[in-house]
């Protein structure tokens, strides 16, 4: 035990006198496991010692053995070193052998090697001289090869001398097949049957030679190709707006016309590839000139007719070089704009969107890859815009003639509106608003189909201001003026005489105005998948749709002032009773009658007309201002007696019925009741 105590040990052993007569025997006992505890010590100390001596006698046979080791390894180590050293001046002189014939072999070689090629640059020179290009092909490689093998040599003189006696050969070769290809295009194919094979073997030669020639080779062919096309299309006669075809026309018909002669080329070379990008370049340049150089705005169908070609024959190149097409894919997401479809969620439209988005712009990434390199056909180089773009800064004209047409038209379909809608109609809404995004859709559908940059954004201005003015439009057809609280309030001055034709028209105006909101979100987003990136954050139609949201609110304000006109008589009534000598009271009252009437003959074809949100919003207004009234109306009344007063109670319980009608038109419709 840790801490033992012998005392209450003893104590604990003999509490008694009577336990006292154990002593003897526990001492004994103690005695006992004493001496036989001395004894295994005894016995452990003496095997101690025998066990430190053994560990002596191991330790000192360990320590030798590791010392007759380590001598046996040293003495292998220095037989190991003599045994190189034999081996060495063993080997010696078989090194001398080795080396030398390694040195003979390879002296052999390169005198082999320089044989051939001394041999091999006085053919080339002589092949050069006859223009023997197709066995000079051949020969250029076999040069090039034999001239790697002596790059460690080429400051030797005899090695110098003959690279520099081919360079003037491939110089010569070059001189002679530029001044071959000269001759084509000059008729001289049809005369000299041999000439296209001759030029075909003359091609093999310019393969051998350096990248750069071929590059040069090309280049001058279509530099000289083009300069009839400069020629032609510079003059006064044809350097013209309206002759922007005729010069597509002039290309593809080159192209048709020389494609058997072109085929000398190798496919590799990608000349008519080539002749169209320098084609399309210089096109822009003349382009640009001629646009700059108007002095007068040019016409509008002259410029979308040559816009329209240019495009067309930018989507031809594209399509036969492989530049990448231009997605169709967006004229279906305008004819989503303003379709109304009840049975699909928002939540379906807004993923159809996405996926159409995700589509849109992965194809756009592909076509704008960039001009990365112009040695394959659809490696990077994008025919789209290459001439087109030009066009741009002078597309202002363009979109001021879209903005008077649409003026008009919405001036026309404002004259030509009956201000009603057919019956059986599920929308309630004007047939001027439809009518106008369809000629917002289709006019951004030609726009989209002529350029996707600047002048679309331009254009959706156009439509933000034409959707303004048609929110204008619908504001001015509103009934003016106003009576009540809710009147005093929003600064509406007079009263407002409504007949029920004109709750219905505004009525129309509020589901027409709720449609142009929605879908001007929708011609946003359309807009903003179509356009280019740079001008995709820009588009925005939220003042259009505050400025419908300010007509829906108007027009519900105005709708419950032309309400409570109609109680202007009932109240009046109501305060010529005379309430200080009523002697009965009675259930009838005239005007509580009247009010029931109007109330229970409107509410009903309003909560019909209207959405059940603006519904509830009328409701809220109506409740808001027709209270207040009556209360009033009563302190215009004057002195009450007691029979007037429990009068007044019972009027009060009449007018609950209106208004717990309103109740059920509320439930019906699913709309909060905290009005009521």
């Amino acid at each position: 035990m840790d801490k033992m105590s012998t005392l209450e040990y003893i104590n604990q052993m003999f509490p008694t006198e009577a336990s006292l007569s154990g002593v003897e025997p526990l001492m004994q006992k103690i005695q006992s496991e004493i001496r036989r505890v001395d004894a295994g010590i005894l016995a452990a100390v003496r095997q101690q010692s025998n066990s430190g001596t053994k560990a002596k006698e191991d330790l000192a046979a360990a320590t030798h053995a590791v010392e007759e080791l380590t001598y046996k390894i040293r003495e292998i180590k220095t037989k190991a070193e003599q045994s190189e050293m034999m081996v060495q001046e063993i080997c010696r002189d078989i090194k001398k052998l080795d080396f030398a014939k390694k040195h003979i072999t390879t002296t052999i070689t390169a005198l082999h090697r320089l044989t051939m090629l001394v041999s091999a640059v006085e053919q080339l020179q002589v092949m050069a001289s006859k223009r023997q290009y197709k066995e000079a092909a051949a020969q250029l490689e076999a040069v090039n090869q034999l001239c790697s093998h002596f790059e460690a040599y080429r400051d030797i003189p005899k090695i110098t001398e003959l690279r520099e006696k081919f360079k003037n050969i491939k110089q010569i070769l070059k001189s002679h097949v530029f001044s071959d290809f000269s001759s084509l295009g000059t008729g001289k194919e049809t005369e000299e049957t041999n000439l296209l094979q001759h030029l075909s073997d003359a091609c093999l030669v310019v393969n051998a030679l350096e990248p750069s020639v071929r590059e040069e080779l090309v280049n001058n062919f279509c530099s000289r190709e083009l300069t009839s096309y400069e020629q032609i299309f510079e003059g006064a006669e044809l350097a013209k707006l309206d002759k922007t075809e005729r010069r597509y026309a002039w290309i593809k018909r080159r192209m048709r016309t020389n494609e058997e002669i072109w085929k000398i080329f190798p496919t590799s070379w990608l000349v008519p590839y080539r002749l169209c990008i320098q084609f399309c370049k210089k096109t822009r340049k003349q382009l640009e000139g001629i646009l700059d150089n108007l002095k007068e705005k040019p016409d509008v169908a002259t410029l979308l007719l040559a816009l329209q070609r240019t495009l067309e024959f930018e989507d031809e190149l594209a399509e036969k070089f492989g530049g990448g097409t231009q997605s169709r894919e967006i004229g279906n997401d305008i004819e989503e704009i303003g379709r109304q479809n009840n049975s699909r969620s928002a939540l379906d439209i807004r993923k159809k969107y996405e996926k159409k988005l995700a589509a849109h712009q992965g194809s756009e990434n592909e076509e704008k890859v960039g001009n990365k390199d112009l040695s394959a056909p659809g490696a990077g180089f994008n025919f789209h815009g290459i001439i087109s773009s030009c066009f741009e800064p002078h597309l202002i004209v363009y979109i001021e003639l879209e903005e008077k047409t649409l003026m008009e038209n919405l001036e026309k379909l404002v004259q030509e509106e009956t201000w009603d809608v057919e019956e059986g109609s599920q929308n309630n809404v004007l047939s001027s608003s439809m009518q106008l995004f369809l000629i917002i859709k289709r006019s951004l559908k030609r726009c989209s189909a002529l350029t996707k940059s600047q002048t679309l954004y331009n254009l959706f201005r156009v439509f933000q201001r034409v959707l303004k003015a048609y929110a204008t439009k619908l504001f001015a057809r509103l009934p003016k003026g106003g009576t009540g609280i809710v009147a005093a309030a929003t600064g509406m001055d007079g009263q407002i005489k409504t007949s029920d034709r004109d709750e219905r028209v505004i009525c129309y105006i509020v589901n027409s105005a709720e449609y142009c909101h929605k879908t001007s979100g929708e011609l946003a987003e359309s807009v903003s998948k179509i356009i280019d990136s740079q001008f995709a954050d820009r588009v925005d139609m939220s003042e259009v749709q505050d400025e419908f949201s300010a007509v829906i609110t108007r027009s519900l304000v105005t709708l419950v002032h032309g309400l409570e006109t109609k109680f202007d008589a009932e109240m009046a009534a109501m305060t010529r009773v005379p309430w200080g000598t009523l002697e009965s009271v009675g259930d009838q009252s005239g005007y509580v009658n009247g009010i029931n009437m109007i109330l229970t003959s409107s509410i009903p074809v309003l909560g019909r007309l209207l959405s059940p949100i603006y519904f509830q919003f009328f409701l809220d207004k109506l409740a808001s201002s027709l209270g207040p009234r009556f209360y009033m109306n009563i302190f215009k009344c004057k002195q009450i007696s007691e029979t007037g007063a429990q009068q007044v109670l019972i009027i009060l319980l009449f007018l609950c019925y209106p208004f717990f009608y309103c109740f059920i038109l509320v439930v019906k419709h699913n709309v909060c009741c905290h009005c009521i």
